[in-house]
């Protein structure tokens, strides 16, 4: 049996690549360019329907993970948003102050997506101990953590992932993400994780007179069919 695929998507057309190539599984986001914030109601309504497992990220601005009781009754709002449409989960994080995982949000979060898929996001990679935040993770309900191994990509991190696999011990899934493309999946694959994250995304041209405006950013990138067919089949 192969490894799972989880693409992350932000537009449309991003999640209709990402099924055509034959992605298991979709993380579903606005502004991937500051790594993912929470997807507009159209694009869950539209995911809903989407024939693979979706998890819609809930995340409310870009920054830190740090969140305001505003932004913390917000993101109650967009996990109930996703349940409506029929997602299958959600993606969830929330940081202290010094990068420690916020428990008490957290169960706030995990309550109101009750019954959901839940992943915990990248605010793993901010914690000062990574053995102590796992299992925290554990006992909050987590299926999986999103995680690099506290590195800018897998490649620098896959050290510590392997570390955070054996301390896992079955209990919760370790998802290597950031960096993941065909020039690392044979590495990851030898760490024995069941499931990856990608974005498969390649250059994408654009009229420079939008970014000029604002409108788009300097470099445009899109989800492409080949790139997740093509890390399908090195996964398989």
């Amino acid at each position: 049996m192969g490894v799972t695929l989880e693409v992350c998507v932000d537009s449309a057309a991003g999640l209709a690549a990402a099924v055509a190539g034959g992605a298991d599984r979709i993380e579903l986001c606005a502004a991937l360019a500051v790594g993912g914030l929470t997807p507009s109601a159209g694009l869950m309504d539209m995911a809903g329907r989407a024939g693979v497992p979706v998890m819609a990220m809930i995340r409310p601005s870009a920054g830190d993970f740090v969140w305001s009781e505003a932004e913390i009754a917000m993101m109650e709002i967009e996990i109930a948003a996703a349940r409506s449409v029929g997602l299958a989960g959600v993606v969830l994080g929330a940081s202290l102050d010094d990068g420690r995982l916020d428990v008490s949000v957290l169960q706030r979060l995990v309550a109101a997506a009750g019954g959901m898929d839940l992943t915990l996001h990248r605010c793993f990679d901010l914690v000062p101990d990574m053995g102590e935040a796992l299992e925290e993770a554990i006992v909050l309900g987590f299926r999986r953590v999103l995680t690099s191994g506290g590195e800018v990509t897998v490649t620098q991190g896959a050290g510590r992932i392997a570390t955070l696999v054996a301390q896992s011990a079955g209990r919760i899934s370790i998802m290597p993400g950031s960096g993941v493309n065909l020039g690392t999946v044979a590495r990851l694959k030898g760490l024995h994780v069941r499931e990856v994250h990608a974005s498969c995304l390649v250059p994408a041209e654009g009229p420079a007179r939008l970014a000029a405006f604002g409108f788009a950013p300097p470099e445009m990138r899109q989800t492409s069919v080949a790139a997740v067919r093509a890390l399908k089949a090195a996964l398989s």
